[in-house]
């Protein structure tokens, strides 16, 4: 799969990113099977690894830095899933606050569990889209 670039200017969705042949993967899993957050060895303090930036009912995204932007660092976006509700609550909650916080997550901590028999991701690296199917870097086998 690929993403599409987004136009700001217009709010809307441009071609397709062709930087790599693939920038969203898809991952076959179990329809409700628990999806976890991937090791990666950071800490963005008390032991968490990754920050909620963005949390829908389908889809999160996961910030491996405590800054609330994708533009540094590494990101994840997973679609296909069904957030845990207690998480999306307090996104939800957080976000209207006005984002001086958000909800963090452990290392292998569960987010949600699969809607179907296939979840998508992709990667960011300071922003942009990179290949996710570069397992020596960001995936481990099960």
């Amino acid at each position: 799969y690929r993403v599409n670039h987004w136009d700001w200017g217009s709010n809307s969705r441009g071609g397709p990113i062709t930087d790599f042949p693939v920038t969203l993967a898809g991952f076959r899993v179990q329809a409700g099977e628990t999806i976890h957050v991937p090791g990666a060895g950071y800490d963005i303090g008390q032991g968490h690894q990754v920050l909620v930036l963005y949390a829908d009912r389908e889809r999160i995204t996961l910030k491996y830095t405590g800054e609330d932007t994708v533009a540094t660092g590494y990101a994840i976006h997973v679609e296909g899933v069904c957030t845990e509700p207690s998480l999306l609550d307090l996104y939800n909650r957080m976000n209207a606050a006005g984002r001086g916080h958000l909800p963090a997550l452990k290392p292998r901590q569960a987010f949600g569990r699969a809607r179907g028999s296939e979840i998508q991701v992709t990667v960011r690296d300071t922003g942009r889209f990179m290949d996710p199917r570069t397992r020596k870097d960001w995936w481990r086998g099960r």
